[in-house]
């Protein structure tokens, strides 16, 4: 193992606070989320479903509920299991959220079904089509979100922070929803590409300030050894905590109770990580003004079709012109690590400042690799992502309703993009620290 693996540096305690590109503009404050209508998101689907086929297409409404809750309720509906089931994204828990959804049910038409009825979510319209929903097959989101506890003059503020985002584009950083209420999501994942599975399982059920008071008794039960009493205490809606504690009160040891997470959110953990990396080149390229300029050694993001090509010197000098008109109308962007075994590599300075912040952070390439030829987890393989997103039609204004006085932005982001990185721009008071 390599020596950088082995310790746990600062960056990987979430300690790096977000830059801001519209730093020189006064962020308006106020709250997200005060009310899940007041933050309101609508999939902005890649096709429209062809009217036949095997997979029953629901267009569905939902608060409070996370698109992996959503999908279990609609297995237990149909009678299928949760492989059957396809959606293009994940959609935030705490919002007013519509998203598609496939049911593979051959054989079958939403006829042959009583009516989903659910007391968080509901079905707008019912299609069919001849293929699974697969992840990112959407086009992007358009979102519409209040502000709360915020003066409605400072409109003009948020104006601003949206024109310059929708003019350079906004920072690609990953949301901190992305880290759990924890926000120790990527220190799991780190573990587990470790091979730590003890340090996973402590990280994600030990009792911790902020832990959800539900869990408390569960997570004092773990750390006592009553893995039986922690299974009993931990509320049934922490799907993942119960399966690891049934797991260990089975006297399975620590890797094999850890092979307990769902494949799906063994993944999310492994995203989170890779993520937080992500964050932190993406701060420095704000920091040295190169989140929307291609330098040499780049791998410059194609936006239409999420390829990419290496930059080099003899380019920038022949064509360097071209780039960045390229560059202006969002049809490329730098891209960082999103780090695994293939993901492809920046070159020169830029690789070399890609590397060190995967050491930063405790990994080493060869840990990827072991981990992957281990049987490893979800995603190891890597991408990359472009550091910059365009912000597509921004609106803005401020009011008064019957829940008080609120700023409320709109716009549109391509698929994987966060709105609240959008809006920590536009209030400046993230709690992120990733």
């Amino acid at each position: 193992m390599n020596t950088a693996s082995k310790s746990t540096p600062p960056f990987t305690t979430g300690a790096h606070a977000p830059r801001y590109l519209t730093a020189d503009i006064p962020g308006i404050g106020g709250k997200l989320k005060a009310r899940p209508q007041d933050f309101l998101v609508e999939e902005i689907p890649l096709y429209n479903p062809a009217g036949e086929g095997e997979h029953i297409f629901l267009f569905v409404e939902k608060r409070e509920l996370t698109t992996l809750q959503l999908r279990d309720a609609l297995s237990r509906h149909f009678k299928v299991k949760r492989n059957a089931i396809g959606h293009a994204g994940l959609k935030d828990k705490h919002a007013m959220t519509r998203q598609v959804i496939s049911i593979h049910t051959p054989g079958k038409t939403p006829e042959d079904f009583p009516s989903f009825v659910h007391d968080r979510a509901s079905v707008l319209w019912v299609d069919l089509h001849t293929n699974k929903l697969q992840r990112g097959h959407l086009k992007g989101n358009r979102f519409s979100i209040k502000v709360r506890g915020v003066d409605p003059l400072s409109v003009r503020q948020a104006k601003q922070s949206l024109d310059m985002l929708a003019k350079h584009g906004a920072p690609n950083r990953i949301g901190e929803q992305r880290f759990g209420f924890l926000m120790n999501n990527h220190l799991v994942g780190r573990a587990m590409i470790l091979g730590d599975a003890q340090q996973a399982l402590d990280l994600i059920l030990s009792p911790k300030p902020g832990a959800p008071k539900g869990s408390v008794d569960a997570r004092q039960a773990y750390a006592d050894g009553r893995y039986r009493d922690g299974f009993e205490l931990m509320p049934k809606v922490f799907k993942i905590e119960r399966n690891l504690l049934r797991a260990l009160s089975n006297e399975h040891p620590p890797a094999k109770a850890l092979r307990a997470i769902d494949p799906t959110a063994a993944g999310f953990f492994i995203s989170a990580f890779q993520s937080a990396v992500f964050n932190h080149v993406l701060n420095d390229r704000i920091e040295t003004g190169t989140m929307d300029r291609l330098i040499e050694g780049d791998l410059a993001f194609v936006m239409k079709n999420r390829s990419s090509f290496v930059v080099t010197g003899e380019e920038l000098s022949r064509d360097g012109s071209t780039l960045a008109q390229r560059v202006g109308d969002f049809e490329l962007s730098p891209s960082g690590p999103m780090w695994g075994t293939t993901m492809p590599r920046a070159s020169g300075q830029v690789g070399e400042h890609e590397l060190r912040a995967l050491a930063d952070a405790g990994v080493a390439t060869e840990d990827l690799h072991q981990c992957e030829d281990s049987g490893g987890y979800p995603m190891i393989g890597g991408d990359r992502r472009p550091m910059r997103i365009p912000v597509i039609d921004p609106e803005v204004e401020g009011g008064i309703d019957e829940h008080g006085a609120y700023i409320r932005c709109a716009f549109e982001l391509p698929r994987g993009a966060f709105a609240t990185t959008v809006m920590d721009e536009v209030m400046k008071c993230s709690s992120a620290g990733v």
